[in-house]
């Protein structure tokens, strides 16, 4: 399997399909249904291709009873199992830090199990959220609905009450299918839900979230490509972690939905040794952009139950943005969210370039990614005009002053242009 070059990753490609895989034919390893077969899913099968020390062995098996995995032979290949801290098998292959954070974190951190209608997230006025599957090509260690995931646990979908629920909310005009993983459907089930949300004169797009262009790019076919293109306006949401899944069969597929007429938009998420440091995520997002995917956010790790040893401190996720802001193009930076445990809904967090704000002075001061700092100023038209002499004899009226004073601690340089170091940038505040 040919990889991206090494001048266009952190890490040299690796070539493992002959050496994993021998003897498969083309015509079996690029059909999808022959990927989802010969899925790695239990610890025997993994010990063919992965060492696992009696141990070892033992440890995983108390991590696989309450986390159970599957792995693509594709996604399987772009790892290197000896290598304890591959990123690629640190987001696909169980790992003892599961069973060691097996009571830490919620089932369920965002809450989306509390709607009366199974499957059915109405967070946001305008949108709301349908889990539609269970089933996922590759069950990412990270991921936050370990709660549903597993071919062996029926998860009812009532598309009836979900689609009558779309019907009588006329304020929802954003609809998003998600799972598990909606391509993980057949063509035919997947234009069921599809066509029946479509034909709500109300709901103005669709979208999709899905990693298969990421870890089953095989799916991806003409076939599925077709139907989805019937029921435009549709967008999709890949997961693109790494830059090493940035492979010419992930290219391959993207370029199929986007010739289908079909943006993409990539939602990654921060995960400790995986893409936690400023080079990979530059070269991560750089591989996207090559590949026509806009960088669209970049989720702060949700704290699902066994997943602790993945999360990182919010100052880590700062940090990476504050480090690709003006040093790469910022069509390449995504907003870094907090979907907010409990239901809050997703923040965005950033560093701070508004160093301070009067809005009745229509005055500011800004920094720049160099951490320069430059002073700015309102339109005139905008700024509170100067009140009028008043004869002394008579009373001041009273002012309700409703303007806005935001101030960041810390002095402020005397001139334009002197650089300040991003520590002096605290985070900037509004006076009451």
């Amino acid at each position: 399997m040919l990889l991206v070059s090494a001048d266009q990753d952190n890490e040299p490609p690796l070539l493992r399909r002959e050496s994993l895989f021998p003897g498969v034919p083309d015509e079996d390893w690029n059909d999808w249904h022959w990927q989802f077969r010969n899925r790695i899913t239990s610890l025997p099968q993994l010990a063919r291709f992965v060492s696992l020390p009696t141990a070892r062995l033992q440890q995983l098996q108390e991590v696989t009873r309450n986390f159970r995995f599957g792995i693509t032979p594709y996604y399987l290949c772009l790892s290197d199992p000896a290598d304890p801290h591959d990123p690629i098998a640190r987001q696909s292959l169980p790992a003892i830090e599961e069973y060691l954070y097996r009571n830490t974190g919620e089932d369920d951190p965002l809450h989306e199990e509390h709607s009366g209608i199974p499957g059915l997230t109405h967070r946001y006025p305008d949108r709301v959220l349908l889990v539609i599957s269970n089933t996922c090509a590759m069950y990412c260690r990270h991921c936050t609905r370990k709660r549903i995931m597993g071919e062996g646990a029926v998860r009812p979908v009532d598309l009836d009450r979900m689609i009558d629920y779309i019907k009588s909310h006329t304020e929802i005009r954003d609809v998003i299918v998600s799972g598990g993983d909606p391509l993980m459907l057949s063509t035919s089930r997947l234009e069921e839900v599809l066509s029946r949300v479509r034909a709500i004169p109300h709901v103005q797009i669709i979208r999709i979230g899905s990693r298969v262009p990421c870890v089953l790019p095989q799916r991806i076919d003409a076939e599925l490509c077709g139907m989805l293109s019937k029921y435009h306006p549709l967008w999709i949401n890949v997961q693109f972690n790494h830059p090493r899944e940035c492979t010419p069969e992930a290219t391959r597929a993207c370029d199929m939905l986007l010739r289908a007429g079909i943006p993409l938009n990539n939602q990654s998420v921060l995960l400790r040794g995986v893409n936690d440091d400023a080079e990979t995520m530059r070269a991560l997002i750089h591989g996207l952009l090559r590949m026509r995917v806009r960088p669209y956010y970049l989720f702060q790790c949700d704290p699902v139950r066994g997943s602790e040893h993945f999360r990182t401190s919010i100052a880590k996720g700062i940090s990476l943005l504050e480090q690709l802001r003006g040093h790469t193009s910022g069509l390449s930076v995504p907003t870094y969210v907090i979907d907010l445990p409990g239901g809050g809904g997703k923040v965005p967090v950033g560093p701070e370039y508004l160093m301070h704000y009067d809005e009745r002075a229509g005055t500011a001061v800004l920094r720049n990614f160099q951490g320069r700092v430059f002073p700015y100023v309102d339109p005139s038209h905008d700024r509170e005009p100067e009140a009028p002499s008043q004869d002394a004899s008579e009373p001041p009226a009273p002012v309700r002053d409703d303007s806005t004073v935001v101030q960041v601690q810390g002095a402020l340089p005397a001139h334009a242009g002197e650089p300040v170091s991003v520590s002096e940038s605290a985070p900037a505040s509004v006076a009451p």
